[in-house]
């Protein structure tokens, strides 16, 4: 049952955890963060990516391949080269488009009590999402299949500190790649009642997206533009091109008041300048262009300011991810986000192949970068491996010990009983101990966060129970949430019509 963490100063800490397949977890539970954001660079430096990012829009300019998209920005005052498709935008023009984009927005789960408030201090944990590949400790390294993907999505069902599915945990090598979108869709709205993210490569996609997802929440197709209820990633081809599939999803999602998450793949020293103040500024003018062309389409249309700047190894050119440049960068980009009053996306990422100390430092770099710069959403938190290429399930479980950590660390420390400590402190006296007294009985249980992973026994313990590492211990965790995952409820009459409608869509595809 959903209950929203209470960020108020507690007379008594309330023991938040529950039991899932015999595993004590946190509960589903909104987040907000209560920590004013670290701001890396001055106002006035924000101010020069600004007018540096707002200078490329204007003499460089975006080359969109979507003609659609095109007609758009021209109907906008944008200035169209035909033979190059460069797109010049006035900076009046971007500023005042960005600024109609809305600063707070829910978005619907098909139970309603996991609805997730996006925006202001609203923190919200996505799954992986998109991976060609998956790797488990049993099966090792493989093409995704459409059962690894329907198994994923159990599992982050099951584990409450993750609000929402990131748009297919794992590519369904397996199936058909015109109509596989149908096939992810109907899997992560019967398999999960969280929300969930779409995919955008080409309009079509969008619209069953939407349609589907109107289906599985019971709304008429006359309001579906009045709840926001699909959304995804929509990447510029980093440096300054927006490709055509990209430029049809974006369209999509904001001419039905979906929402966009807009997003450069800004890799200093490949994809942009070397320096991260340039692939700060061209990673702001990518992103405003984007967000600009949204509510081109459609004023109020919700959008997302994408951060994802990070850097390569200039050794070999493979990107580097959880890096402390990428952390600054995240934080840099949050403050830029807030310049607009747009929400925030960062992400949790590593480069690392296998989950190891690697894997963990790195995510742990990205997950403090992204939450201290006050991000909103952070794609990816759980299960990302290998620069992106791989879902691990193992990592998933290791990503949401990190998440629920985090979640714990954001509850305000309580200072309203400090009197009953002082007498337990008399009562102990010098050189005692506190484990009998009183004050600690009563909150032995419920006083410390309890993890999900960690194993905090003496070695001689751990070593008689099997001396697993925590690699070995998560992937025990996720076999056994998948074991005792339970699909939640839905009317067997809207199953139904999901169903017809994905055997409908395929025959439509197949007959071109």
């Amino acid at each position: 049952m959903t209950e929203a963490l209470n960020l108020e100063p507690r007379p008594r800490r309330r023991d938040r955890s529950q039991r899932t397949a015999g595993l004590r977890q946190l509960p589903f539970a909104r987040i907000r963060n209560p920590y004013r954001p670290v701001e890396l660079v001055s106002a006035d430096q924000i101010e020069a990516i600004h007018a540096a990012s707002l200078r490329l829009l204007a003499e460089v300019g975006f080359e969109v391949l979507h003609e659609e998209s095109r007609l758009i920005l021209k109907k906008a005052g944008a200035s169209i080269d035909g033979s190059t498709l460069r797109v010049r935008c006035d900076p009046a023009m971007i500023e005042g488009a960005v600024a109609t984009a809305p600063r707070t927005f829910t978005m619907h789960a098909r139970d309603p009590q996991k609805n997730l408030e996006i925006g202001g201090d609203n923190l919200v944990f996505t799954a992986v999402g998109g991976p060609a590949f998956v790797n488990d400790l049993e099966r090792g390294r493989r093409a995704g299949t459409c059962a690894d993907m329907r198994d994923y999505i159990r599992v982050i069902h099951q584990l409450n500190v993750i609000h929402q599915e990131g748009g297919g945990p794992v590519e369904p090598t397996d199936l058909p790649s015109e109509t596989r979108h149908l096939d992810f869709y109907e899997s992560v709205l019967t398999l999960t009642d969280k929300s969930w993210q779409c995919w955008a490569l080409g309009g079509y996609r969008v619209r069953d997206a939407i349609a589907m997802a109107a289906i599985a929440s019971a709304i008429p197709e006359s309001e579906v533009g009045t709840k926001v209820i699909a959304g995804t990633v929509i990447n510029a081809n980093s440096p300054m091109r927006l490709d055509i599939p990209m430029g049809e999803g974006l369209v999509e999602l904001a001419r039905a008041g979906q929402v966009t998450i807009a997003t450069p793949f800004t890799l200093a020293g490949a994809m942009s300048p070397v320096t991260m103040a340039g692939a700060l500024a061209q990673q702001n003018a990518e992103a405003l262009f984007m967000v600009a062309l949204t509510q081109l389409v459609r004023p109020g249309a919700p959008a997302i300011y994408g951060g994802f700047t990070s850097n390569v190894d200039m050794r070999t050119g493979a990107p580097a991810f959880g890096t402390p440049e990428y952390a600054k960068a995240a934080m840099v980009s949050g403050q830029l986000a807030r310049r607009y009053g747009l929400p925030f996306r960062s992400s949790n990422v590593t480069s690392s192949n296998c989950v190891d100390v690697q894997a963990a430092y790195e995510s742990g770099m990205s997950l403090w970068g992204s939450i201290m710069g006050g991000v909103n959403m952070i794609e990816h938190c759980a299960g990302w491996l290998e620069g992106g290429l791989t879902a691990s399930f193992e990592k998933l479980i290791v990503d949401a010990e990190m998440l629920q950590m985090m979640r714990e660390f954001l509850q305000p420390l309580e200072t309203g009983q400090l009197e009953e400590a002082m007498d337990a402190i008399a009562e102990v006296g010098p050189g005692g101990h506190f484990f009998g007294v009183g004050h600690t009985l009563a909150r032995f249980e419920t006083a410390f966060y309890s993890p999900l992973l960690s194993d905090w026994r003496n070695f001689e313990t751990w070593e008689e129970t099997g001396a697993l590492d925590g690699t070995r211990r998560a992937h025990g965790i996720w076999k056994e949430l998948l074991r005792s995952y339970v699909e939640p409820p839905m009317d067997p009459a809207v199953r139904e019509e999901l169903s017809a409608y994905v055997a409908r869509r395929k025959q439509e595809i197949a007959a071109g």
